[in-house]
Parts: C-alpha cells; structure tokens; sequence
C-alpha cells in the first residue's frame, strides 16, 4: 500500500461516468487510484489503479471505501450517504459533476436528497438526474484538478 502522506483517490465506480477522466488525471499525477465496484470492471493496465471488487450487497463497496478512505484522499462519488461518512474521515469529495462536498454543505445536500426521496415516493416528483453532458465532464476535471493542487499545497 502507499504512504500515508500520499494522496489516494477512491471511486465509487459502479455507475461512475468519469472513470476514463480519472484514469488520465491519476496518471498524470501519479495518484494510487482504487477503483470499487459490486462487479468486475475493466481499468488500465498501470500499478497506480487497483480494481477492488467487492461482495454483492447493499453499501458493501461504500463500506470498504469508507474505512480505507483518509484526510488525504478523494473519493469520487453522488452518494450522499458515503460522502457524509468519508467526510467525517477526512477525506474531501468530488461528485461525478463536479461539485465538491464538504463538511460545510454536506447538511444540506443531505436535506435535498432526502426531500427528492419524499417527493419521489409520493408521486410529486418524478424526474431524477438531468443526462450527463460535456459540460459536467469538462467541469469534473477542472475540479479534480483543483482539489490535488490544494491537497499537494496543504502537504507542504
């Protein structure tokens, strides 16, 4: 495994439309990336990515990015719950969109999906996701970027 002081990045990668982004900046930066899924997925050849799949099972793949995400890290994903718990370790967040969560607006972001849940079930609300574009694409790098910069200033 790699240093503590290294910076790590952790994909929630079952539904994750930016894992060939995360493939090129993690090169790029040399970054130790673990790309967790329920299933086998195919990832470059390239010891800085490790495939990690996990048992089949409700959270199983949040549980083990959870425990091994750090204050180092980023994990890469639009599950609010594995957010709030990586969070708390420390790690910073980067959502597939690019919009980064925080411990400042974690609350919030957690109220909002917890409403849309409301308001889904009981028919108000019927429309999830808007489709992925370029412009979340172009907008995810340009964060990812952003956030190994900070975390490589803060190490020094």
């Amino acid at each position: 495994m790699t240093q503590p002081s290294t910076i790590r990045i952790f994909v929630d990668a079952d539904a994750c439309p930016v894992k060939d982004e995360i493939y090129r900046v993690a090169g790029r930066y040399s970054l130790p990336t673990f790309i967790v899924s329920n299933q086998w997925l195919l990832v470059p050849q390239t010891p800085l990515i490790e495939r990690v799949v996990v048992e089949q099972g409700p959270d199983v793949a949040d549980d083990w990015i959870a425990e091994q995400a750090g204050a180092r890290d980023i994990v890469v994903t639009n599950d609010i719950p594995l957010a709030a718990r990586c969070i708390a370790s420390g790690a910073s967040i980067l959502r597939p969109d690019g919009r980064v969560i925080d411990e400042h607006a974690i609350g919030g972001v957690k109220v909002v999906r917890d409403l849309m849940d409301s308001l889904r079930e009981t028919g108000v609300a019927t429309t999830r996701n808007p489709p992925f574009s370029k412009q979340s694409r172009s907008a995810f790098l340009s964060a990812l970027d952003t956030m190994i910069v900070r975390l490589k200033k803060r190490a020094i």
